[in-house]
């Protein structure tokens, strides 16, 4: 018997990998290697999890809906932790057949092949993308989800749809979980905190989209591993669950706060608010509370210090 993890050499399916190999699982895990950045970071990503024995590497593309089914069926799949997607708000709007075809269809074929097997559990990675500008603080699962901004937002929103109809049509177990600005070890390179890092450290200008009062709920990646894990392991039928860290921090004061960590100043270019991006995230975490005992360990400032030391380690 074994786990799916598709996306999983990406930075939070790595991470969830080697959890999983870590505890003992037998784990498939599946990814394309896209170009979208280097994919030799995403190899250097689970090599330590291959070395441990416990994980298969699938190479291909949740698009080949024979490749998913073969990757469910003939690996004895129990349960598929779903973290595969073209990711990226800005990159949706200059190419939003893509992110259908990858999000969607993708999507898709995997609960198709979860589906045929029979598997036991299906965890969906979505996002805090899918509330848009949402004026109800904190973002509640409850709250309307009905006017994204962006493709992307609106692929995972579709996602979520779609894992619904399959559980309510097949009794599938589901749980899609929304995750909320997740950065650490392996964030990817495109992403907010590591390209600033890397300006930084490069004495660089780092672009500030807007006037810098935008929030974000900043995640630690080990604490949104925790509730991957805990969505996994207990016995839910179908959830739709936050997981932030429910303590949104402006852009300006995460500046800030990499300054402090790294111990050098910013070069600041102001830059006008960008298509797709939301003035604020803001999670509230009592349902994954509640129904998955997730408490998120890690501060803004105690993160931060842990991504600034791996980024140091292996720029």
């Amino acid at each position: 018997m074994s786990i799916l993890v598709t996306g999983g050499a990406g930075f939070i399916g790595s991470h969830v990998v080697e959890r999983l190999a870590e505890r003992g699982e037998e784990v498939v895990c599946m990814d394309n290697f896209n170009d979208y950045y280097d994919p030799g970071v995403k190899r250097d990503n689970v090599r330590a999890a291959l070395a441990s024995g416990r994980v298969t590497l699938l190479e291909g593309d949740i698009r080949d809906a024979d490749l998913c089914d073969a990757a469910v069926a003939d690996h004895d799949v129990t349960a598929v932790i779903h973290l595969a997607a073209r990711a990226g708000v800005r990159p949706s709007i200059e190419e939003p057949a893509l992110y259908e075809a990858v999000n969607g269809v993708g999507t898709v074929n995997l609960l198709e092949a979860a589906r045929q097997a029979d598997v036991d559990k299906f965890v969906f990675g979505s996002s805090s993308s899918v509330y848009g500008v949402n004026s109800n603080i904190p973002f509640s699962e409850d709250d309307p989800v009905t006017r994204p901004i962006s493709p992307y937002a609106a692929t995972k929103r579709a996602g979520e749809l779609m894992c619904h109809v399959y559980h309510h049509l097949c009794e599938l177990p589901i749980v899609c979980l929304r995750f909320f600005t997740v950065y650490g070890p392996r964030q990817r390179p495109d992403l907010a905190i590591h390209k600033f890092a890397r300006l930084i450290e490069a004495d660089r200008p780092i672009p500030m989209y807007g006037d810098g009062t935008s929030r974000r709920d900043y995640t630690y990646i080990s604490d949104i591993v925790d509730g991957v894990l805990a969505a996994l392991d207990r016995p839910l039928e179908f959830e739709i669950i936050n997981l932030g860290n429910s303590e949104p921090v402006e852009l300006s004061e995460l500046i800030s706060i990499i300054e402090e960590a790294m111990g050098r100043r910013a070069r600041i270019e102001q830059l006008p608010e960008q298509p797709g991006d939301v003035p604020v995230t803001y999670a509230d975490i009592r349902k994954a509370m509640r129904l998955l005992g997730y408490d998120p360990q890690f501060p803004i400032r105690q993160g931060i210090a842990r991504f600034v030391e791996w980024f140091r380690e292996v720029r």
